[in-house]
């Protein structure tokens, strides 16, 4: 049967998702816990590949299990094996065919910043600590420029495909905004119908500049327009971002 798994995962000491022989990953340890539940071998399909040091939350993933499996007590093995780093959330049976990368209609993601001159040592592996004061509207008003559908080449890497075209960096934004979320922590949500390559933490770190001052916000549709990369070289780190939820019909 098909199984569809929300997963959550502090990404700090992984490798990416994404399985890769010679290092450690989050698709990797789960591939081989469920492999060990299951007693089959098992093929993951995630609906997003995040980056080494990269968290979630709302991970997506499906496989296949032989049928009558028992999915809670599966959630349970897995997660005694991998817990605290990596956590089977929620896990169930999915209609034949699905497919958590495919299937996916969105995907949302959190970028966390702790905006205060004193680091917090309990916040230091989830938030980007930026001491240098910021100004939420400006950076609001340089994010609304990103919704709707756009080339986002200035801030993507170029990726190729197996056949060596160049993949198109055209991406859908639904919403995109900054909001403070608690004493001196701000936080920037998008939603898109996927992403490229490093793109959440480009436009981060460029709307950081807008609000720090260092840039004007409607420096946004010019670095936008231009389908330059090199005009976003402030990339954020990864480790204050999360793959928040991800949308299905």
């Amino acid at each position: 049967m098909r199984v569809r798994a929300t997963v959550a995962y502090h990404g700090g000491t992984f490798h990416g998702f994404a399985p890769n022989q010679g290092v450690r990953t989050v698709g990797g340890d789960l591939i081989e816990a469920l492999t060990r539940c299951l007693r089959q071998p098992v093929a993951l399909t995630c609906a997003g590949r995040t980056d080494t040091g990269v968290h979630a939350w709302g991970q997506v993933v499906s496989f296949d299990a032989p049928d009558g499996t028992d999915l809670p007590a599966t959630r349970s093995a897995v997660n005694r094996m991998l817990a605290p780093a990596i956590v089977i959330r929620t896990i169930e049976a999915a209609p034949p065919g699905f497919d958590a990368r495919f299937d996916a209609t969105s995907r949302t993601y959190r970028y966390t910043v702790l905006n205060r001159e004193v680091p917090d040592p309990f916040l230091s592996t989830t938030a980007w600590h930026y001491s240098r004061p910021l100004d939420l509207g400006a950076m609001n008003s340089a994010a609304a420029t990103i919704v709707g559908q756009h080339d986002f080449s200035s801030f993507c890497r170029r990726q190729h495909s197996p056949g060596g075209k160049e993949k198109s960096r055209v991406r859908t934004v639904h919403r995109a905004g900054w909001e403070a979320t608690g004493p001196e922590l701000v936080q920037f949500e998008i939603e898109a119908s996927s992403f490229c390559h490093q793109m959440v933490r480009s436009i981060t770190g460029t709307l950081v500049d807008i609000g720090a001052g260092r840039r004007s916000p409607g420096a946004m549709t010019t670095i936008l327009t231009a389908r330059d990369r090199s005009g976003t070289p402030n990339l954020a780190p990864p480790h204050g971002l999360s793959l928040w939820s991800v949308s299905y019909e």
